[in-house]
């Protein structure tokens, strides 16, 4: 489906329409859909990817802020398929679309707001079987980086700690009208089960604090919490700094409720 001329990106939604057609083939059949799986669309634009979603599965849901797209949508939506919520998906209450089974999301984030979106579809984890997401490179890279890489970081522990990370494919900007400066990728989520609300609060403190003085032994810029003592008695070196702290590591730390 090419892009309609009458649609206009608008910058300040950082729109970007994915318009290769290759490229959005190869991108649904990661998806390994499944023609009952309950599919929620985020940011589908002008439909590159909705509708060839629903020639595989029955229905689908899609939350769109602009109400141009939203116009455009339902008006080609010709088998009635496409369940066209205008909404900010920042806020919205997922829960409010479950049914009898997990639900699939996929979805370009908008890039100047994907992290803070992407922690609040992190507190729907329980409702979804997983998550396929389109993100700048270098968002995706420190998603999935693990301990002793440069890229490793506060949001790698937040993700990993919640999730199962697997970085599936870069997309050129030559994809996209109008193209991004920066090269993009298709990153999916399997969520764990959840540590609970305090231990993930307890977890987010402990590695804010940590990467905020990435630079410091943890001995020192943890020590308002823990004790080298305490440290090394998770089997923790107090000496190592925060990138060389695996996932596991923090969470260690995070039980003992400093």
């Amino acid at each position: 489906m090419k892009k309609p001329s009458h649609i206009r990106a608008k910058k300040h939604l950082s729109q970007n329409f994915l318009t290769d057609e290759n490229v959005i083939n190869k991108i649904i059949r990661s998806f390994s859909l499944m023609d009952d799986d309950h599919v929620v669309e985020i940011g589908p634009g002008y439909g590159s990817m909705t509708f060839p979603i629903i020639e595989i599965i029955e229905s689908i849901d899609v939350i769109e802020l602009d109400k141009n797209l939203v116009k455009h949508l339902n008006e080609n939506d010709h088998k009635k398929s496409v369940n066209v919520i205008q909404a900010d998906a920042l806020s919205f209450d997922f829960s409010s679309l479950l049914k009898k089974k997990p639900m699939r999301l996929i979805g370009n984030l908008p890039y100047h707001i994907s992290t803070p979106l992407l922690f609040h579809l992190l507190g729907f984890s329980e409702i979804f079987q997983d998550f396929h997401i389109m993100v700048q490179k270098e968002v995706a890279d420190r998603m999935a980086s693990i301990h002793g890489n440069k890229t490793y970081g506060r949001l790698s522990v937040a993700i990993q700690s919640r999730c199962v990370v697997s970085k599936i494919l870069d997309i050129k900007p030559g994809a996209f009208h109008p193209r991004p400066k920066v090269l993009s990728s298709i990153v999916k989520l399997v969520p764990k089960a959840s540590l609970g609300t305090e231990m993930h609060s307890r977890l987010d403190r402990i590695i804010k604090i940590a990467f905020n003085q990435r630079r410091k032994k943890v001995r020192n810029s943890l020590k308002e919490i823990f004790s080298p003592e305490v440290i090394s008695a998770c089997g923790i070196d107090p000496n190592f700094r925060a990138e060389n702290l695996s996932v596991e590591d923090y969470i260690r730390l995070s039980e003992l409720k400093g």
